[in-house]
């Protein structure tokens, strides 16, 4: 498939909410998980105003898959990028804003890169991994900076039993974890690790100046514990994530480290009076001998939220919040700094959330003071009206801005060209919605979503000998479209999204972000709990540098066998049907490829 056409892939999502509607009494429920990261509060998502998705533990099992970027590529708004196979470098872009413009919270530490202010995708392990809540749209007026397209936030697991699980698969790729865990009633604890290794594929094609006919393969380790303990009506809770991976690339290696740790202490200060006082940190570690560099990011934080339900008339959520960070880069064959610098911000946040009748309605505002690019102000609301018991339209409108990152600032270039600059201004975004949902029933759910994202003070580096300087703008209108179906025994999804990304001053598309894409699952459960699904996935043609790629479609095979009480089989073939297709010019996407895994956890 050299292009994607999405005119039947309309057709068929437009026309099945209708099919689905005579055998509601056959269905099952669709289930409705609770997230916090769109209002900083638990909501079950049936009740939210914004754009979300929750992939929980089930759904990351039943993919079958130890590669993120399956789980979300199925996502309406986001497109996700990787330059090769398994370990290589991942973009992720939502509705249309470049790969820096989310926000990305492991236990609501933020974790990406000072030097670039990206998050490494590819890097993370889904093995320890609970659940991910995808919030598109602005959450800068909650989160502070880098929300501007939207938030991530990863969720650790938490063992209560014991679990483990060994892995083989195309590529040479062998892996193995486990963890255990045991709760009473005054607290629980848990630890687990995972390792896993892959000789993976020739990343880049011969057509790429970095070309080396390898293999470039990568080694992940990682290590995650968890505690809690019942103070009183106090709950006090400790995470720990630690990942330590050597990726491999053309003509290099690089050796990275990751810690995302927290502190938390949560519970009723009153009858209507709810806290959560945290204390967390981040470290990365990203050392490239090759390039004779090494990149040290750090960050400090803290944050303490107050809930007041009032009744009938809502909730009001406010706190303060503290973050300190400092990036470091380091020259290895000189044995010095090429620069370390710190900033520090101090925050202060607001929201309320109420119904009136068949109206929701959200309101919020932060204020932000960086020592570096000085202070912020930003704001968001939503409405909702409840049409009935089956439809709801919302409209919601915000603000976001993105802190400039450490090479941004204070990068010296290559002699004196692309150079930082120290007195950039923050980028700025300003985003709409309007939405409608339909659950006609408990099984059956559709949604469409139109959205506006205005970008303005993007940087770029354009000023004299190409300096990072505030001056581009670039604009995302587009629409979202999602199904999901579940009748007995089968599991139905599909979501298609329009978008045109665009830099408002050229009138060029941006790079890498397809106009069309579209996604698809089918799934049948049986009654023995076997489950066997396909999955599709298309985009449509788009820019790369100085080239334009090709539109493709790839489809996958998951399954998952019970073997005896607690063990499972499951296996994945990606790339079904061989298809050669691009994702980044001059990079390889691995062929047909299998997984099979064989899990344990006790019951």
């Amino acid at each position: 498939m050299s292009r994607f056409r999405p005119t039947l892939f309309a057709v068929v999502l437009t026309a099945a909410p209708a099919f689905a509607l005579p055998v509601q009494a056959q269905s099952i429920s669709v289930a409705d998980p609770v997230l916090v990261t769109a209002t900083r509060l638990p909501q079950p998502q049936s009740e939210s105003l914004a754009a979300v998705r929750v992939i929980d533990r089930a759904a990351i099992d039943a993919s079958a898959s130890v590669d993120v970027l399956d789980l979300l590529r199925q996502v309406p708004g986001l497109d996700v990028v990787r330059g090769g196979g398994l370990g290589q470098q991942t973009s992720l872009f939502i509705r249309g804003g470049n790969s820096n413009h989310a926000l990305i919270l492991i236990d609501g530490v933020r974790v990406s890169a000072l030097g670039t202010g990206t998050y490494p995708w590819e890097q993370l392990p889904l093995s320890a991994i609970d659940r991910i809540e995808i919030v598109r749209g602005p959450r800068a007026a909650l989160w502070g900076a880098d929300a501007l397209s939207g938030v991530v936030q990863i969720f650790t697991r938490r063992d209560e039993a014991s679990r483990a699980a060994l892995r083989a698969g195309s590529h040479d790729t062998w892996g193995i974890e486990a963890g255990s865990g045991a709760r009473s009633e005054r607290g629980g604890f848990g630890l687990a690790a995972g390792w896993l290794d892959t000789r993976g594929t020739d990343a880049t094609t011969p057509s790429n100046w970095s070309h080396d006919p390898d293999r470039d393969g990568a080694l992940y380790r990682t290590l995650s514990a968890h505690g809690d303990l019942a103070l009183g009506n106090q709950q006090l809770e400790a995470s720990l994530l630690h990942g330590d991976n050597d990726i491999e690339f053309d003509q290099g290696q690089s050796d990275t480290r990751q810690d995302a740790f927290g502190l938390a202490l949560h519970g009723e200060l009153g009858t209507e009076w709810s806290h959560r006082l945290s204390l967390s940190g981040s470290r990365d570690r990203l050392d490239t001998p090759d390039a004779f560099t090494r990149y040290l990011s750090r960050r400090r934080q803290a944050d303490w939220q107050h809930s007041l339900r009032t009744g009938t008339r809502g909730t009001a959520t406010f706190g303060v919040s503290w973050l300190a960070e400092r990036g470091q880069q380091v020259d290895t064959a000189a044995g010095a700094d090429v620069y370390g610098q710190s900033r520090h911000t101090r925050a202060a946040f607001a929201a309320w959330q109420g119904r009136a009748g068949a109206h929701a309605f959200e309101a919020s505002g932060r204020y932000d003071d960086n020592s570096v690019y000085g202070s912020e102000s930003s704001f968001a609301g939503a409405w909702g009206w409840d049409l009935g018991d089956a439809l709801r339209l919302t409209a919601s409108w915000g603000q976001g801005f993105r802190a400039p990152t450490m090479n941004e600032l204070y990068s010296p270039g290559w002699g004196g060209w692309y150079a930082g600059n120290p007195h950039l201004a923050p980028e700025r975004s300003e985003s709409s919605e309007l939405a409608l949902r339909l659950t006609p029933g408990a099984a059956n759910e559709v949604s469409l979503r139109l959205f506006r994202n205005a970008l303005d003070q993007l940087i770029d580096f354009s000023g004299p000998q190409a300096q990072a300087i505030n001056v581009a703008r670039a604009r995302t209108d587009g629409a979202e479209l999602e199904w999901r179906w579940r009748p007995a025994g089968w599991n139905l999804e599909a979501s298609a999204t329009w978008q045109d990304p665009r830099n408002r001053d050229t009138g060029d598309a941006l790079l890498r972000r397809p106009q069309r894409k579209a996604s698809a699952l089918v799934e049948r459960v049986f009654d023995g709990g076997q489950r066997l699904g396909l999955e599709a996935h298309a985009a449509s043609d788009r820019p790369d540098f100085g080239t334009h790629l090709p539109g493709y479609g790839v489809l996958a095979a998951r399954a998952s066998l019970p073997l005896a009480s607690g063990l499972w089989l499951d296996a994945r073939l990606d790339n079904l049907l061989e298809r050669d297709y691009t994702l980044v010019d001059g990079y390889r996407t691995p062929g047909r490829s299998a997984l099979l895994s064989l899990r344990w956890q006790a019951r």
